[in-house]
C-alpha cells in the first residue's frame, strides 16, 4: 500500500473517530448542560428531531446571520478545518481525506434531517440515535465504523 493510500485511509478513520468522540463527549456530555455553548445540540437539535420524527426544519435554509443549531454546527466544522491546516503541509492526503469527510458529514447529516425517509434508509444508525430508545448510542453519522469498533452501535428493534 502506498504512503498516499495509507494517508487517505488514516484520514477517513481519524475523521470517523473524531466524529464519534465529539458527538459523545462534547455534543452530548457537555450539551446536556443548558448553560453550555454545546446545549444547542441536545436542547435544540435533539428536541426538534424527536418532536418531528427526525425532521429538523432548521436545515431547510442556511441563514448565516443567525446563531442556531445549523450555524453552530458549521462553525464547529470550520474550527476543525482551521485546526488541521498546519497538518496539510506534512500530510496533505490525510488532511484532504479529513476535509472530504467533514463535507460528507454535513451533506449526510443535513439530508437525513430534511428527508427522514432517506435518513432511515441510508443512515439507519443515526436515525436510531435520534428516534430509538437509546440516544446514548450510535454516535457516528457518516459511517458507523467506530460505533461497531467501540461497541456503541445499538440496533433498535422498536423502529422496524
Amino acid at each position: 500500500m502506498s504512503s498516499l493510500t495509507t494517508q487517505f485511509i488514516l484520514g477517513l478513520l481519524y475523521a470517523n473517530a473524531g466524529e464519534w468522540w465529539v458527538h459523545k463527549h462534547i455534543l452530548h456530555a457537555l450539551g446536556k448542560n443548558p448553560h453550555s455553548f454545546w446545549a444547542y445540540h441536545w436542547h435544540e437539535h435533539h428536541a426538534v428531531c424527536v418532536k418531528n420524527a427526525m425532521f429538523d426544519p432548521g436545515y431547510k435554509s442556511l441563514r448565516l446571520n443567525t446563531w442556531n443549531a445549523q450555524t453552530k454546527e458549521l462553525a464547529v466544522l470550520a474550527g476543525i478545518v482551521l485546526l488541521h491546516v498546519p497538518l496539510f503541509i506534512l500530510f496533505p492526503i490525510f488532511t484532504l481525506a479529513l476535509y472530504a469527510s467533514l463535507m460528507l458529514y454535513y451533506y449526510k447529516h443535513r439530508r437525513a434531517h430534511l428527508d427522514p425517509v432517506w435518513g432511515r434508509k441510508h443512515l439507519r444508525w443515526h436515525y436510531e440515535h435520534h428516534l430509538g430508545e437509546n440516544a446514548c448510542a450510535n454516535w457516528c453519522i457518516t459511517w458507523p465504523w467506530f460505533d461497531y469498533l467501540l461497541g456503541t452501535r445499538v440496533k433498535c428493534k422498536t423502529l422496524d
